[in-house]
């Protein structure tokens, strides 16, 4: 043991060690699992879980209620001149 430095600080560089080792073995299993080609889950949903192809629906009666917004001529057009910009397209 370091005779400076508190025994606090000594049980903490120790935990953080440890963290930090197990981390980095993880890391390493999960790059080697990787990268020598273990088997994945088949993408097509036969396997225990089936692949979603978008987001479930969030409305319905399981969901909350959808909402709307009534927007202005002027903020459905700011809208509108956002998605042009975003899209690339200028049309005026």
């Amino acid at each position: 043991m370091l005779p400076s430095v508190p025994l606090l600080q000594q049980i903490g560089l120790a935990i953080l060690l440890t963290v930090t080792v197990g981390w980095a073995v993880s890391q390493a299993r999960l790059v080697r699992r990787h990268r020598f080609g273990a088997p994945t889950p088949a993408p097509t949903g036969n396997g225990t879980r089936p692949l979603l192809r978008a987001v479930p629906r969030q409305t319905g009666p399981a969901g909350p209620p959808s909402e709307r917004v009534e927007l202005s001529a002027a903020e459905r057009e700011a809208f509108a001149g956002l998605v042009r910009q975003l899209d690339g397209n200028e049309r005026h």
